[in-house]
């Protein structure tokens, strides 16, 4: 079928043409920045899964929400090299330089700002004109401790959003790649905003540790979180991930093709819009047949493994490689460590190290005690394909 019509948007957090699967979630996100502009207290989120589930999806269409709703949003990725200090300061000098406009919050606007200015002194952090608009607020935010200096800062900028009357909304990606210290002065920053009731929302995403991260940081972030996973979909709203979009550009497809689709990517959207992008370019007349999606297996798998498979395997070492496809070797996961050790010839507490690279590479994560899986959904299938051969099990890495 015409390739230029197709529906299908297979990309890393790329909206897709129906978003099935999660509205209790969004439907709870909806309530919360209500809730927010009326001054009520709202627990932040932190949505948790693996790659390639769609949680940077969720937290874009949040964005849309808020902005929709008379929210101010900052959008930011954590990035495994930068504190969360430089992140922040320049998306909260923007946004206070949009409340600015409002003339109820000007005096609430310069004293956030002042705020800013000693945060950043006291970090070392310079942004554009922050570090020359505004005197430091002698007193605020400029301790040196994150903690107590963070919370200072964002209850400033809160009481700058209730006085222009409007919300804050906070989105943060991979947050597991916060170092703890920022983690901890996050959760404590939240923690304040919450007790004061100001209209700051809150929405993080990151991987299965991120729940556990929080409560190393802080033992209270269990209950000052929601924690929504985020994974598959069930098998109905798979097919209508499919289905829908197909239906729209005035196309069908059949109900074995579906069944096919849904049983090479086990529900993943990230998997399901591959799949379904390859199928419509491989289907004639208008209709999605059983060969089509047989026939489009061959090309999604190509495709991940090329792309989203390959960029996540090139970013460890050749150690580090040798321990994830031993776990591959071991079938489905989870997996024991102590299984790898043996697998490897080596002990657990040998291979620590290394596994705690992995981890902090965002490969790895351990869903329990002694536990290690995969991050990215169908991974050891890819190491399978690629690294072990087939007549004697050896690796070709």
């Amino acid at each position: 079928m015409d390739p230029v019509h197709n529906p299908f948007a297979p990309g890393a957090g790329s909206q897709p043409p129906q978003l099935a699967g999660r509205q209790a979630i969004i439907d709870e996100a909806g309530v919360a920045i209500q809730r927010a502009l009326l001054y009520k207290s709202t627990r932040p989120q932190m949505f948790l899964g693996l790659r390639g589930v769609g949680k940077t999806v969720l937290l874009n269409k949040i964005q849309e929400m808020a902005e929709q709703a008379g929210h101010l949003v900052s959008f930011v990725e954590a990035p495994e090299n930068r504190s969360l200090g430089e992140l922040l300061m320049p998306k909260i000098d923007q946004l206070l330089h949009k409340l600015s406009v409002t003339a109820s919050a000007k005096a609430k606007v310069y004293s956030a700002l002042r705020a800013l200015r000693s945060f950043g002194s006291a970090f070392k952090l310079t942004y554009g004109d922050v570090s020359l608009s505004v005197e430091a607020e002698p007193g605020v935010a400029d301790s040196g401790d994150l903690e107590s200096d963070l919370s200072e800062l964002f209850v400033q900028v809160g009481e700058a959003a209730k006085a222009a009357g409007r919300g804050w909304t906070l989105l943060i990606d991979e947050v597991q790649y916060l170092r703890p210290a920022d983690l901890a002065a996050l959760i404590v920053a939240l923690h304040k905003i919450n007790q004061k009731r100001l209209p700051v929302l809150f929405f993080g995403a990151g991987l299965p540790q991120v729940a556990a991260l929080s409560g190393d940081a802080k033992s209270y972030a269990e209950r000052l979180f929601l924690y929504p996973v985020v994974g598959p979909l069930e098998v109905a709203d798979a097919k209508m991930a499919i289905r829908h979009p197909v239906n729209e550009e005035g196309a069908r497809i059949s109900e074995q093709a579906l069944d096919e689709i849904i049983d090479k990517t086990h529900c993943y959207p990230y998997f399901l819009q591959e799949w379904g992008h390859q199928c419509w370019n491989i289907a004639q007349a208008g209709k999605i047949d059983l060969a089509d999606a047989k026939n489009a297996a061959l090309r999604a798998t190509k495709r991940l493994d090329e792309g989203f498979f390959k960029v996540r395997f090139e970013r460890l070492t050749p150690k580090e490689r040798e321990y994830v496809i031993a776990m591959a070797r071991l079938g489905a996961g989870p997996y024991r460590s102590s299984d790898i050790a043996d697998a490897l010839g080596e002990t657990s507490q040998s291979l620590g190290p290394r596994r705690a690279q992995i981890i902090n590479k965002g490969m790895i994560y351990s869903p329990s005690h002694g536990d290690i899986a995969f991050t990215v959904a169908m991974f050891d299938q890819y190491l399978m394909r690629n690294f072990v051969t087939k007549d004697d099990g050896s690796s070709s890495a």
